[in-house]
Protein backbone atom coordinates (compact mmCIF):
# COMPACT_ATOMS: atom_id res chain seq x y z
CA UNK A 1 0.00 0.00 0.00
CA UNK A 2 3.25 2.48 0.72
CA UNK A 3 3.93 1.90 -3.12
CA UNK A 4 0.28 2.65 -4.37
CA UNK A 5 -0.28 6.09 -2.78
CA UNK A 6 2.53 7.75 -4.77
CA UNK A 7 0.93 6.30 -8.02
CA UNK A 8 -2.42 7.59 -6.99
CA UNK A 9 -1.51 10.95 -6.12
CA UNK A 10 1.05 10.79 -9.89
CA UNK A 11 -2.12 10.13 -11.49
CA UNK A 12 -4.18 13.20 -9.92
CA UNK A 13 -1.80 15.49 -10.54
CA UNK A 14 -1.59 14.18 -13.91
CA UNK A 15 -5.00 14.55 -14.64
CA UNK A 16 -5.69 17.73 -12.93
CA UNK A 17 -2.53 19.64 -14.96
CA UNK A 18 -3.38 21.90 -17.28
CA UNK A 19 -2.63 20.72 -20.47
CA UNK A 20 0.23 22.66 -23.01
CA UNK A 21 -0.48 24.36 -26.26
CA UNK A 22 0.32 22.41 -29.18
CA UNK A 23 -1.20 22.39 -32.76
CA UNK A 24 -3.87 20.76 -33.89
CA UNK A 25 -3.18 17.98 -35.85
CA UNK A 26 -5.11 15.23 -36.98
CA UNK A 27 -5.68 12.36 -34.74
CA UNK A 28 -4.09 9.27 -35.65
CA UNK A 29 -6.30 6.45 -36.27
CA UNK A 30 -5.32 3.22 -34.00
CA UNK A 31 -6.67 -0.04 -33.32
CA UNK A 32 -7.40 -0.01 -29.60
CA UNK A 33 -6.72 -3.56 -28.31
CA UNK A 34 -9.54 -6.14 -27.34
CA UNK A 35 -9.58 -4.88 -23.85
CA UNK A 36 -10.26 -1.09 -24.76
CA UNK A 37 -12.78 -1.88 -27.69
CA UNK A 38 -14.49 -3.91 -24.93
CA UNK A 39 -14.39 -0.89 -22.61
CA UNK A 40 -15.35 1.51 -24.85
CA UNK A 41 -19.14 3.71 -25.80
CA UNK A 42 -19.92 3.55 -29.64
CA UNK A 43 -18.85 6.12 -31.90
CA UNK A 44 -21.21 8.91 -32.59
CA UNK A 45 -22.92 8.16 -36.37
CA UNK A 46 -20.69 11.33 -37.33
CA UNK A 47 -17.96 12.89 -37.10
CA UNK A 48 -16.54 16.33 -38.57
CA UNK A 49 -13.46 16.20 -40.08
CA UNK A 50 -10.66 17.55 -41.35
CA UNK A 51 -7.12 18.72 -41.19
CA UNK A 52 -7.11 21.82 -39.43
CA UNK A 53 -8.83 20.56 -35.70
CA UNK A 54 -10.36 17.16 -33.93
CA UNK A 55 -13.41 17.91 -32.67
CA UNK A 56 -14.91 15.57 -29.66
CA UNK A 57 -18.41 15.87 -28.42
CA UNK A 58 -19.08 17.34 -24.95
CA UNK A 59 -22.36 16.73 -22.79
CA UNK A 60 -24.83 19.67 -22.48
CA UNK A 61 -27.22 17.90 -19.99
CA UNK A 62 -29.57 16.87 -21.95
CA UNK A 63 -29.78 13.93 -24.40
CA UNK A 64 -27.76 15.27 -26.96
CA UNK A 65 -24.30 16.78 -27.08
CA UNK A 66 -22.38 19.56 -29.28
CA UNK A 67 -19.13 18.94 -30.99
CA UNK A 68 -16.23 20.93 -29.96
CA UNK A 69 -12.88 21.03 -30.86
CA UNK A 70 -10.49 19.06 -29.05
CA UNK A 71 -7.17 20.83 -27.43
CA UNK A 72 -4.26 20.30 -28.92
CA UNK A 73 -2.08 17.66 -27.40
CA UNK A 74 -4.86 16.08 -25.29
CA UNK A 75 -5.19 12.32 -24.55
CA UNK A 76 -8.18 10.49 -26.06
CA UNK A 77 -10.72 8.46 -24.15
CA UNK A 78 -8.87 5.06 -25.13
CA UNK A 79 -5.37 6.28 -24.10
CA UNK A 80 -7.30 7.60 -21.01
CA UNK A 81 -8.80 4.38 -20.29
CA UNK A 82 -5.91 2.18 -20.82
CA UNK A 83 -3.55 4.54 -18.63
CA UNK A 84 -6.41 3.66 -15.88
CA UNK A 85 -6.19 0.01 -16.57
CA UNK A 86 -2.46 0.40 -16.65
CA UNK A 87 -2.50 1.85 -13.26
CA UNK A 88 -4.97 -0.46 -11.90
CA UNK A 89 -2.33 -3.79 -12.67
CA UNK A 90 0.15 -1.51 -11.17
CA UNK A 91 -1.95 -1.17 -8.10
CA UNK A 92 -2.84 -4.75 -8.07
CA UNK A 93 0.76 -5.79 -8.79
CA UNK A 94 2.14 -4.03 -5.86
CA UNK A 95 -0.80 -5.43 -3.90
CA UNK A 96 0.08 -9.40 -4.47
CA UNK A 97 4.06 -7.76 -4.30
CA UNK A 98 3.29 -6.91 -0.83
CA UNK A 99 1.18 -9.87 0.10
CA UNK A 100 4.04 -12.18 -1.16
CA UNK A 101 6.76 -10.15 0.85
CA UNK A 102 4.26 -10.44 4.15
CA UNK A 103 4.12 -14.74 3.35
CA UNK A 104 7.49 -14.25 2.85
CA UNK A 105 8.39 -12.37 6.00
CA UNK A 106 5.97 -14.94 7.81
CA UNK A 107 7.82 -17.42 6.21
CA UNK A 108 10.95 -16.27 7.10
CA UNK A 109 9.61 -16.03 10.86
CA UNK A 110 8.30 -19.97 10.93
CA UNK A 111 12.11 -20.88 9.95
CA UNK A 112 13.40 -18.96 12.63
CA UNK A 113 10.77 -20.46 15.24
CA UNK A 114 10.97 -24.01 13.69
CA UNK A 115 15.15 -23.63 14.27
CA UNK A 116 14.94 -21.84 17.82
CA UNK A 117 12.58 -24.90 18.30
CA UNK A 118 14.81 -27.62 17.50
CA UNK A 119 17.45 -25.86 19.75
CA UNK A 120 15.52 -26.20 22.99
CA UNK A 121 14.73 -29.33 21.90
CA UNK A 122 18.41 -30.41 21.10
CA UNK A 123 18.84 -28.72 25.05
CA UNK A 124 15.75 -30.82 26.59
CA UNK A 125 17.69 -33.93 25.39
CA UNK A 126 20.91 -33.13 26.19
CA UNK A 127 20.49 -34.45 29.36
CA UNK A 128 18.86 -37.50 28.46
CA UNK A 129 21.60 -37.89 26.10
CA UNK A 130 24.23 -37.58 29.02
CA UNK A 131 22.50 -39.95 30.61
CA UNK A 132 22.48 -42.39 28.30
CA UNK A 133 26.13 -41.99 27.70
CA UNK A 134 26.16 -42.24 31.70
CA UNK A 135 24.33 -45.40 31.69
CA UNK A 136 26.75 -47.04 28.40
CA UNK A 137 29.24 -46.03 30.29
CA UNK A 138 28.07 -48.24 33.69
CA UNK A 139 27.71 -50.75 31.51
CA UNK A 140 31.15 -50.99 30.57
CA UNK A 141 31.83 -50.72 33.92
CA UNK A 142 30.14 -53.75 35.16
CA UNK A 143 31.27 -55.44 32.03
CA UNK A 144 34.63 -54.60 32.83
CA UNK A 145 33.71 -56.19 36.69
CA UNK A 146 32.40 -59.26 34.96
CA UNK A 147 35.07 -59.91 33.54
CA UNK A 148 37.64 -59.17 35.90
CA UNK A 149 35.37 -61.40 37.85
CA UNK A 150 35.91 -64.23 35.38
CA UNK A 151 39.77 -63.56 35.17
CA UNK A 152 39.56 -64.11 38.96
CA UNK A 153 37.55 -67.63 38.11
CA UNK A 154 40.33 -68.14 35.49
CA UNK A 155 42.67 -67.62 37.83
CA UNK A 156 41.63 -69.77 40.70
CA UNK A 157 41.29 -72.44 37.77
CA UNK A 158 45.10 -72.12 36.78
CA UNK A 159 45.99 -72.15 40.65
CA UNK A 160 43.75 -75.68 40.65
CA UNK A 161 45.41 -76.99 37.90
CA UNK A 162 48.82 -75.42 39.27
CA UNK A 163 47.88 -77.26 42.65
CA UNK A 164 47.78 -80.72 40.85
CA UNK A 165 50.54 -80.49 38.85
CA UNK A 166 52.28 -79.73 42.25
CA UNK A 167 50.66 -82.86 43.54
CA UNK A 168 52.12 -85.00 40.66
CA UNK A 169 55.44 -83.52 40.86
CA UNK A 170 55.49 -84.50 44.28
CA UNK A 171 54.09 -88.22 43.67
CA UNK A 172 57.88 -87.75 40.84
CA UNK A 173 59.95 -86.23 43.42
CA UNK A 174 59.52 -89.57 45.59
CA UNK A 175 61.57 -91.08 43.23
CA UNK A 176 63.91 -88.42 43.16
CA UNK A 177 65.71 -89.20 46.59
CA UNK A 178 68.23 -86.11 46.62
CA UNK A 179 65.51 -83.49 45.76
CA UNK A 180 63.11 -85.19 47.17
CA UNK A 181 63.72 -83.26 50.83
CA UNK A 182 64.35 -79.64 49.17
CA UNK A 183 60.94 -80.51 47.26
CA UNK A 184 59.13 -81.25 50.02
CA UNK A 185 60.02 -78.14 52.41
CA UNK A 186 58.73 -76.13 48.88
CA UNK A 187 55.28 -78.34 49.17
CA UNK A 188 54.96 -77.77 52.82
CA UNK A 189 55.92 -73.77 52.65
CA UNK A 190 53.30 -73.42 49.62
CA UNK A 191 51.08 -75.96 51.57
CA UNK A 192 51.10 -73.27 54.74
CA UNK A 193 50.14 -70.31 52.42
CA UNK A 194 47.58 -71.84 50.91
CA UNK A 195 46.27 -72.68 54.48
CA UNK A 196 46.88 -69.33 55.52
CA UNK A 197 44.87 -67.51 52.76
CA UNK A 198 42.33 -69.76 53.02
CA UNK A 199 41.51 -69.55 56.73
CA UNK A 200 41.17 -66.02 56.25
CA UNK A 201 39.48 -66.34 53.32
CA UNK A 202 37.06 -68.41 55.63
CA UNK A 203 37.25 -65.51 58.57
CA UNK A 204 36.06 -62.69 55.86
CA UNK A 205 33.13 -65.27 55.16
CA UNK A 206 32.62 -65.77 58.63
CA UNK A 207 32.59 -62.11 59.69
CA UNK A 208 30.17 -61.35 56.70
CA UNK A 209 27.51 -64.13 57.66
CA UNK A 210 28.09 -62.75 61.49
CA UNK A 211 27.15 -59.37 59.93
CA UNK A 212 24.26 -60.72 57.33
CA UNK A 213 22.74 -62.60 60.75
CA UNK A 214 23.15 -59.47 62.77
CA UNK A 215 21.42 -57.11 60.29
CA UNK A 216 18.71 -60.15 59.09
CA UNK A 217 18.42 -59.66 63.67
CA UNK A 218 17.62 -56.57 63.99
CA UNK A 219 15.64 -56.20 60.63
CA UNK A 220 13.50 -59.24 62.41
CA UNK A 221 13.29 -57.45 65.97
CA UNK A 222 12.22 -54.20 63.85
CA UNK A 223 9.21 -56.05 62.14
CA UNK A 224 8.33 -57.68 65.04
CA UNK A 225 8.41 -54.44 67.10
CA UNK A 226 6.38 -52.57 64.02
CA UNK A 227 3.59 -55.88 63.98
CA UNK A 228 3.02 -55.24 67.91
CA UNK A 229 2.38 -51.09 67.54
CA UNK A 230 -0.80 -49.68 66.10
CA UNK A 231 0.48 -47.49 63.58
CA UNK A 232 -2.02 -44.68 64.41
CA UNK A 233 -2.46 -41.86 66.94
CA UNK A 234 -4.74 -41.68 69.35
CA UNK A 235 -8.00 -40.16 69.06
CA UNK A 236 -8.37 -36.84 71.15
CA UNK A 237 -12.13 -35.40 71.53
CA UNK A 238 -13.48 -32.37 73.17
CA UNK A 239 -16.43 -34.63 73.54
CA UNK A 240 -15.34 -38.18 74.29
CA UNK A 241 -18.80 -39.24 75.63
CA UNK A 242 -21.59 -39.44 71.84
CA UNK A 243 -24.27 -42.06 71.74
CA UNK A 244 -23.03 -44.77 74.49
CA UNK A 245 -19.62 -44.28 73.06
CA UNK A 246 -17.15 -42.92 75.09
CA UNK A 247 -13.52 -42.64 73.48
CA UNK A 248 -10.50 -42.68 75.75
CA UNK A 249 -7.55 -41.54 74.58
CA UNK A 250 -4.19 -41.62 76.25
CA UNK A 251 -4.51 -38.95 78.61
CA UNK A 252 -5.11 -42.01 80.63
CA UNK A 253 -4.60 -42.35 84.22
CA UNK A 254 -5.39 -46.25 85.76
CA UNK A 255 -6.61 -47.24 89.68
CA UNK A 256 -6.28 -50.56 90.23
CA UNK A 257 -6.78 -52.16 93.65
CA UNK A 258 -6.97 -50.41 97.39
CA UNK A 259 -6.07 -46.47 97.14
CA UNK A 260 -3.15 -46.89 99.60
CA UNK A 261 0.21 -44.37 100.73
CA UNK A 262 1.24 -43.76 96.99
CA UNK A 263 -1.67 -43.65 95.01
CA UNK A 264 -1.93 -40.10 95.58
CA UNK A 265 1.26 -39.07 94.01
CA UNK A 266 0.94 -41.24 91.18
CA UNK A 267 -2.75 -39.77 90.11
CA UNK A 268 -2.09 -35.93 90.71
CA UNK A 269 1.54 -35.97 89.32
CA UNK A 270 -0.29 -37.06 86.11
CA UNK A 271 -2.98 -34.72 85.93
CA UNK A 272 -1.06 -32.08 86.65
CA UNK A 273 1.57 -33.79 83.22
CA UNK A 274 -1.46 -33.70 80.83
CA UNK A 275 -2.16 -30.05 82.16
CA UNK A 276 1.05 -29.38 81.44
CA UNK A 277 0.68 -30.58 77.99
CA UNK A 278 -2.67 -29.79 77.37
CA UNK A 279 -5.70 -28.08 79.47
CA UNK A 280 -7.95 -28.22 75.97
CA UNK A 281 -8.49 -32.25 75.49
CA UNK A 282 -10.25 -34.47 78.65
CA UNK A 283 -8.18 -36.57 81.17
CA UNK A 284 -9.64 -40.13 81.88
CA UNK A 285 -9.31 -41.67 85.38
CA UNK A 286 -10.33 -45.45 84.51
CA UNK A 287 -11.36 -47.36 87.92
CA UNK A 288 -11.29 -51.58 87.06
CA UNK A 289 -11.73 -52.80 90.35
CA UNK A 290 -11.30 -50.81 93.43
CA UNK A 291 -12.30 -51.45 96.79
CA UNK A 292 -11.30 -47.99 98.21
CA UNK A 293 -8.51 -47.07 100.50
CA UNK A 294 -6.97 -44.29 102.23
CA UNK A 295 -9.23 -41.30 103.34
CA UNK A 296 -6.47 -38.77 102.58
CA UNK A 297 -4.88 -40.50 99.91
CA UNK A 298 -8.22 -40.11 97.94
CA UNK A 299 -8.93 -36.52 99.25
CA UNK A 300 -5.61 -35.50 97.63
CA UNK A 301 -6.86 -37.14 94.41
CA UNK A 302 -10.81 -35.44 94.15
CA UNK A 303 -8.93 -32.17 94.82
CA UNK A 304 -6.76 -32.62 92.24
CA UNK A 305 -9.66 -33.12 89.77
CA UNK A 306 -11.25 -30.25 91.17
CA UNK A 307 -8.31 -27.94 90.15
CA UNK A 308 -7.61 -29.85 86.82
CA UNK A 309 -8.00 -27.11 83.86
CA UNK A 310 -8.40 -29.94 81.61
CA UNK A 311 -11.88 -31.66 82.60
CA UNK A 312 -11.27 -35.10 84.25
CA UNK A 313 -13.52 -37.92 83.47
CA UNK A 314 -13.52 -41.03 85.97
CA UNK A 315 -14.80 -44.39 84.10
CA UNK A 316 -15.74 -47.16 86.36
CA UNK A 317 -15.96 -50.53 84.43
CA UNK A 318 -16.15 -53.05 86.73
CA UNK A 319 -16.64 -52.51 90.53
CA UNK A 320 -15.57 -49.25 92.54
CA UNK A 321 -16.21 -49.12 96.61
CA UNK A 322 -16.08 -46.71 99.57
CA UNK A 323 -13.63 -44.13 98.64
CA UNK A 324 -13.58 -44.96 94.95
CA UNK A 325 -17.06 -44.96 94.80
CA UNK A 326 -17.06 -41.29 96.20
CA UNK A 327 -14.19 -40.14 93.97
CA UNK A 328 -16.61 -41.14 90.86
CA UNK A 329 -19.62 -39.67 92.48
CA UNK A 330 -17.54 -36.71 93.14
CA UNK A 331 -16.02 -36.61 89.47
CA UNK A 332 -16.81 -33.67 87.33
CA UNK A 333 -17.81 -36.02 84.70
CA UNK A 334 -18.31 -39.84 85.69
CA UNK A 335 -19.36 -42.89 83.08
CA UNK A 336 -19.94 -47.02 84.32
CA UNK A 337 -20.58 -50.24 82.24
CA UNK A 338 -24.06 -51.04 82.69
CA UNK A 339 -23.59 -53.99 85.28
CA UNK A 340 -20.25 -51.88 86.63
CA UNK A 341 -21.24 -52.18 90.21
CA UNK A 342 -20.87 -48.43 92.85
CA UNK A 343 -21.21 -49.71 96.86
CA UNK A 344 -21.55 -46.60 99.28
CA UNK A 345 -21.44 -47.43 102.70
CA UNK A 346 -19.92 -45.26 106.23
CA UNK A 347 -16.72 -45.26 107.31
CA UNK A 348 -15.22 -48.29 109.11
CA UNK A 349 -12.00 -48.80 110.69
CA UNK A 350 -9.91 -50.72 113.74
CA UNK A 351 -9.34 -47.85 117.35
CA UNK A 352 -6.51 -48.85 120.04
CA UNK A 353 -5.25 -47.75 122.92
CA UNK A 354 -7.22 -46.57 126.12
CA UNK A 355 -11.03 -45.16 126.26
CA UNK A 356 -9.88 -41.59 125.74
CA UNK A 357 -7.89 -42.47 122.45
CA UNK A 358 -10.55 -44.58 121.00
CA UNK A 359 -12.81 -41.85 121.73
CA UNK A 360 -10.49 -38.96 119.61
CA UNK A 361 -9.93 -41.91 116.63
CA UNK A 362 -13.92 -41.98 116.53
CA UNK A 363 -14.26 -38.25 116.25
CA UNK A 364 -11.58 -38.40 113.31
CA UNK A 365 -13.36 -40.74 111.41
CA UNK A 366 -17.04 -39.53 112.34
CA UNK A 367 -15.62 -36.08 110.70
CA UNK A 368 -13.85 -37.91 107.67
CA UNK A 369 -17.61 -39.51 107.48
CA UNK A 370 -19.28 -36.08 107.17
CA UNK A 371 -16.82 -34.35 105.08
CA UNK A 372 -16.76 -37.04 102.33
CA UNK A 373 -20.67 -38.34 102.28
CA UNK A 374 -22.26 -35.04 102.81
CA UNK A 375 -21.06 -33.59 99.03
CA UNK A 376 -22.78 -36.97 97.82
CA UNK A 377 -25.57 -36.37 99.98
CA UNK A 378 -26.38 -32.75 98.44
CA UNK A 379 -25.36 -33.80 95.28
CA UNK A 380 -28.49 -36.77 95.54
CA UNK A 381 -31.02 -33.95 96.93
CA UNK A 382 -30.73 -35.34 100.47
CA UNK A 383 -29.62 -35.26 104.00
CA UNK A 384 -26.68 -36.78 105.71
CA UNK A 385 -28.92 -38.70 107.98
CA UNK A 386 -31.74 -40.06 105.49
CA UNK A 387 -28.92 -41.22 103.13
CA UNK A 388 -27.44 -42.93 106.23
CA UNK A 389 -30.69 -44.02 106.96
CA UNK A 390 -31.33 -45.37 103.31
CA UNK A 391 -28.12 -47.43 103.50
CA UNK A 392 -29.45 -49.62 106.37
CA UNK A 393 -32.73 -49.68 104.43
CA UNK A 394 -30.80 -51.54 101.32
CA UNK A 395 -28.17 -53.71 103.76
CA UNK A 396 -28.60 -54.52 107.06
CA UNK A 397 -24.59 -53.95 106.35
CA UNK A 398 -25.22 -50.60 105.42
CA UNK A 399 -23.50 -51.65 102.36
CA UNK A 400 -25.36 -49.59 99.67
CA UNK A 401 -24.73 -51.17 96.04
CA UNK A 402 -26.39 -50.44 92.63
CA UNK A 403 -25.92 -51.71 89.32
CA UNK A 404 -24.86 -48.41 86.93
CA UNK A 405 -28.30 -48.10 85.72
CA UNK A 406 -29.60 -47.37 89.05
CA UNK A 407 -26.37 -45.11 90.19
CA UNK A 408 -27.34 -42.72 87.13
CA UNK A 409 -30.89 -42.13 88.77
CA UNK A 410 -29.39 -41.84 92.37
CA UNK A 411 -26.53 -39.29 90.30
CA UNK A 412 -24.04 -41.65 91.96
CA UNK A 413 -22.56 -41.66 88.03
CA UNK A 414 -23.52 -39.33 84.79
CA UNK A 415 -23.92 -41.35 82.08
CA UNK A 416 -24.12 -45.08 81.55
CA UNK A 417 -21.67 -46.34 78.58
CA UNK A 418 -22.67 -49.05 76.22
CA UNK A 419 -18.86 -48.95 74.52
CA UNK A 420 -15.61 -47.70 75.64
CA UNK A 421 -13.07 -46.92 72.53
CA UNK A 422 -8.99 -47.03 74.62
CA UNK A 423 -7.51 -45.21 71.70
CA UNK A 424 -4.32 -44.75 73.47
CA UNK A 425 -3.48 -48.38 73.40
CA UNK A 426 -1.43 -48.13 70.46
CA UNK A 427 1.18 -51.12 70.90
CA UNK A 428 0.36 -54.83 72.42
CA UNK A 429 -0.22 -55.26 76.14
CA UNK A 430 2.12 -57.83 77.22
CA UNK A 431 1.17 -61.28 78.47
CA UNK A 432 2.30 -62.50 81.66
CA UNK A 433 0.79 -65.22 83.40
CA UNK A 434 1.49 -65.15 87.06
CA UNK A 435 0.09 -67.33 90.00
CA UNK A 436 -0.23 -64.34 92.27
CA UNK A 437 -2.79 -61.14 91.01
CA UNK A 438 -0.89 -58.24 90.63
CA UNK A 439 -1.54 -55.73 93.16
CA UNK A 440 0.42 -52.04 93.00
CA UNK A 441 2.03 -50.32 95.30
CA UNK A 442 4.11 -53.06 96.38
CA UNK A 443 1.46 -54.46 97.81
CA UNK A 444 1.49 -58.70 97.75
CA UNK A 445 -0.93 -61.38 98.63
CA UNK A 446 -0.18 -63.52 101.77
CA UNK A 447 -1.45 -66.50 103.12
CA UNK A 448 -2.23 -66.77 106.95
CA UNK A 449 -2.00 -70.21 108.86
CA UNK A 450 -5.31 -71.07 107.72
CA UNK A 451 -3.82 -71.16 104.17
CA UNK A 452 -6.31 -67.97 103.23
CA UNK A 453 -5.02 -65.40 101.37
CA UNK A 454 -5.01 -61.85 102.27
CA UNK A 455 -3.27 -58.53 101.30
CA UNK A 456 -1.78 -56.52 104.44
CA UNK A 457 -2.30 -52.73 104.13
CA UNK A 458 0.19 -50.22 104.65
CA UNK A 459 0.10 -48.25 108.06
CA UNK A 460 -1.69 -45.46 107.66
CA UNK A 461 0.01 -42.09 108.21
CA UNK A 462 -1.95 -39.24 111.33
CA UNK A 463 -5.41 -39.00 111.32
CA UNK A 464 -5.79 -40.89 107.81
CA UNK A 465 -8.39 -44.25 107.98
CA UNK A 466 -9.42 -46.49 105.51
CA UNK A 467 -13.00 -45.78 103.95
CA UNK A 468 -12.96 -49.00 101.78
CA UNK A 469 -15.38 -52.18 101.24
CA UNK A 470 -13.65 -55.64 103.03
CA UNK A 471 -16.48 -57.64 103.66
CA UNK A 472 -14.61 -61.05 103.67
CA UNK A 473 -11.99 -59.31 105.07
CA UNK A 474 -9.20 -59.85 102.46
CA UNK A 475 -7.34 -56.40 103.37
CA UNK A 476 -6.04 -56.86 106.82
Amino acid sequence: MTFVRPVLAALILFSSAPLPAQPLEPPKTAKPDKLLAAAAPAAPAEAPSGPAATVVTVSNGGGSGSILPALPGAPTEERIRLDKITTVNTIKQQEFTQRMRALTEERDEAVLRNTLLAEKLRAEFAPVEHEQKTLQLKGQIEEEKFMRAAAELRHQRDRARLENELAREKLNAETIKADAEKLRRDLVVQELDFQARKLRQEADLADNKTVAIKADLELRAKKEAWRKEANREPDYEKEPFKNGVLTVSDRRITVEGPIVYGTADYVTERIHYFNNKSEEFPIFLVIDRSPGGSVMEGYRILKAMQASKAPVHVVVKSFAASMAATIATLAPHSYAYPNAVILHHQMWGVSFGNPTQQKQQLDIMKEWDRRLREPIARKMGTSMDKFTAEMYKQNVDGDWEEFADAAVRLKWIDHVVHEIRETGIVKEPETKLEDKPRLPFGLAEESDAKGDRFVRLPRLQHSDAYFMFNRDGYYR
